[in-house]
């Protein structure tokens, strides 16, 4: 897909990421007209120039608005109340603001982390055996967990946003038509790429942050060892020396 043009918004985009998913929903939702594509080579740890230009995490989404962009999700749906306030996401109510942004903090650290480790599991084949089961089993305790609290926060609400649909839908991941089946196609794609992180291929997943810890904490440090040994994992930017050998 061709650059964005100075009139247009833009989104650098990935289909399965659940922090793209939010922007295509509130994008939508708001009614605004925008194209999007996904960066080259995203995610392996290869150098992208345009797109470090416009990010130097070198992550999606990263949103273009003529010659402005923004990156980081949550920063992009503020960044998207204030310049178009029109078709608000956020409820009226202080205090309602506060818990739709406490559900999007849950959902984009604690949530996200089982869901990418998941993918780390079964799609790129990490883990095995008894590292496995003990890595499955603990998604599915912490999911539970991390479910009844959403449970709580949505109460007897129609939505997370409360009466409409809007900010806490979007950051929840809610089930949207369009932008599931980006995500079903996208997801395809994903499963094929089984052996991309493999010993020898030059790609490296990223183990930054949340993700990092639900890995140590829920018994694969392992994996995570073997992926420094084999370099096919690396850490957020800047990247430590050590990280390059």
């Amino acid at each position: 897909m061709s650059a964005p043009s100075k009139t247009e918004l833009f989104l650098r985009n990935h289909p399965v990421s659940s922090y793209a998913q939010k922007i295509r929903i509130a994008l939508r939702e708001k009614g605004l007209e925008f194209d999007f594509a996904t960066p080259q080579a995203l995610g392996s740890g290869a150098a992208n120039p345009s797109l470090s230009a416009q990010n130097p995490r070198l992550e999606v989404p990263t949103l273009v608005d003529g010659d402005f962009a923004v990156f980081d999700s949550t920063i992009i749906l503020q960044y998207l109340e204030d310049a178009y306030p029109d078709s608000p996401l956020l409820p009226k109510d202080a205090k309602e603001r506060v818990r739709v942004r406490h559900v999007e903090e849950i959902c984009d650290t604690t949530y996200e982390a089982i869901n990418w480790a998941y993918g780390e599991v079964n799609v790129f084949g990490r883990a095995e055996g008894e590292e496995k089961e003990k890595l499955m089993a603990e998604m599915k305790r912490q999911t539970i967990e991390i479910q009844t609290w959403l449970g709580s926060q949505l109460g007897d609400r129609p939505y997370f946003n409360g009466e409409t649909f809007g900010y806490g839908e979007s950051a929840g991941r809610e089930s949207v038509k369009t932008t599931f089946g980006e995500f079903e196609e996208g997801l395809k794609a994903f499963k094929a790429m089984g052996g991309a992180f493999a010993k020898g291929r030059g790609m490296r997943r990223e183990y930054r942050d949340y993700r990092l810890e639900f890995m140590v904490k829920s018994g694969g440090l392992g994996v995570v060892k073997r992926g420094i040994e084999e370099d096919t994992v690396r850490f957020g930017w800047p990247e430590g020396g050590a990280s390059k050998g």
